[in-house]
């Protein structure tokens, strides 16, 4: 099932865990140095709490984590076929997941599609996300 992503910049991590498990009556599914993040059944949501990152109470990024890679591939031929920006990343580290994904640029903020692969033992990138454009 997918589920609309929600990365949030937080002052004090320990605090904004507390007051989404009550909230959303879960805990994190994750927690890590400086990060968080919940699977919420009901609304479909992944929550992603950063400390330290950006202004307190700020969106850090929004995305839609999707089910497997093959979703993912989809979104992207869907999106270059569309005529959006796109930029790929393949099994790259972040948000302490191994993962594949693609970011539509343009609008307002751009926007994560991705899946996640494998846990990661640290949030580092560690690949440059290749930009495709659409063939005219």
């Amino acid at each position: 099932m997918s589920r609309v992503q929600l990365a949030l910049n937080v002052g004090d991590l320990n605090a904004a865990i507390d007051h989404y498990t009550k909230m959303f009556g879960v805990g994190p599914a994750k927690v890590r140095d400086g990060y968080a993040n919940f699977v919420v059944a009901d609304p479909p949501l992944k929550l992603v709490l950063i400390a330290g990152s950006g202004e307190p109470g700020t969106m850090n990024h929004v995305g839609v984590e999707l089910d497997t890679p093959d979703d993912v591939a989809a979104k992207i031929h869907d999106a270059v076929s569309k005529g959006f920006d796109v930029s790929v990343s393949q099994s790259e580290t972040c948000c302490y997941a191994v993962q594949d994904k693609v970011w539509i640029n343009g609008g307002e903020v751009p926007w994560e599609w991705y899946t996640v692969l494998e846990d990661a033992p640290d949030s580092a990138s560690k690949t440059a996300p290749v930009a495709l454009r659409p063939s005219r």
